[in-house]
């Protein structure tokens, strides 16, 4: 029974302090006015206003309607220019997911640099390593989804960001560190050291073992880069990672990089965004940044041409 007009009809009248000057600020007649609370006085089965007072008080039915507008307006008119923001194309969500251990060393930096530029965009960062985050973006609880591993959805886009070489990192003392790239068998007899991901999720596996239907001598999950790196360097197993994670130890003399198999293993990392955000400044706008952010800072990756 209650409309937004009401509300605004009683707040109008208790700021005034008069039925004619609330006709004023409203814009309408007084008699207008009038019939508009006598007919919510009529739905509601109850007085709004003491007529026999001088000047007219609002009753405690009136007064329960306004502490409700109180509450309500405010947030409507809040929403309100939100949408204007939004339909502007200065304002959004953008709820993130990187389904990329290695991820965060572009990430935040250009993440940091897009919060400059678009202050009104709510901005939200998780992990996708615990959850199944193409469906949470088909659901609405993301926005973004930044993975390698693009799967055929209905009403999601992948936005390539970049072409990265996926290589092995061995110890210097491990006899493959003589070889300039490594075929499948010769992981046979090797502790393969991976993120703590499915291994489906795992572009050794799925691109480079499983096809040649080899199994490591054992698997070992770390959740860090920097754990990994340490592994490999006290020789307790080898890993493929990115090229550009191992940027900051390629320089040291016990590690040595393998590729896998003579033309190398390269993937693309995307973007992950539903068909209809796709347009959206904000979004084009944190695409634009990731992009520039990753050329400035990797080593080793590729435009998607």
């Amino acid at each position: 029974m209650l409309e937004i007009r009401h509300m605004e009809t009683l707040c109008a009248i208790r700021d005034a302090g008069s039925l004619q000057e609330a006709a004023e600020r409203l814009h309408v007649t007084q008699s207008a006015l009038s019939h508009q609370l006598r007919d919510l006085e009529v739905r509601l089965k109850t007085p709004l206003l003491n007529r026999r007072t001088r000047p007219a008080r609002l009753t405690t039915a009136a007064l329960r309607i306004l502490a409700l507008a109180d509450e309500v307006l405010p947030r409507l008119k809040a929403t309100e220019r939100e949408l204007q923001r939004l339909a502007a194309g200065r304002t959004g969500r953008l709820h993130l997911a990187i389904d990329c251990h290695s991820c965060f060393q572009w990430l935040m930096p250009a993440l940091d640099a897009f919060r400059q530029d678009w202050p009104d965009v709510e901005l939200d960062l998780s992990a996708a390593f615990s959850f199944a985050p193409l469906p949470a973006l088909v659901r609405g609880d993301l926005d973004v989804v930044v993975t390698s591993d693009p799967q055929e959805i209905d009403a999601v886009e992948y936005v390539p960001l970049f072409r990265y070489e996926l290589v092995l990192a061995v110890s210097a003392a491990n006899p493959l560190a003589q070889h300039k790239y490594i075929e499948p068998e010769q992981l046979a007899d090797q502790v393969l050291i991976t993120y703590p991901v499915d291994r489906q999720r795992l572009d050794v596996f799925t691109v480079f073992l499983d096809p040649a239907d080899v199994e490591p001598a054992a698997i070992r999950k770390a959740e860090l880069t920097p754990v990994i790196a340490q592994l490999v360097a006290s020789q307790r197993g080898v890993a493929a990672l990115p090229s550009w994670a191992l940027t900051e130890y390629v320089d040291q003399s016990w590690l040595r990089v393998c590729r896998l198999g003579p033309q190398g293993v390269w993937r693309t990392l995307y973007a992950a965004m539903r068909t209809e955000d796709l347009d959206a400044d904000y979004l084009q706008a944190f695409l634009t940044q990731a992009r520039d952010t990753c050329f400035k800072t990797l080593t080793g990756i590729k435009a998607v041409r």
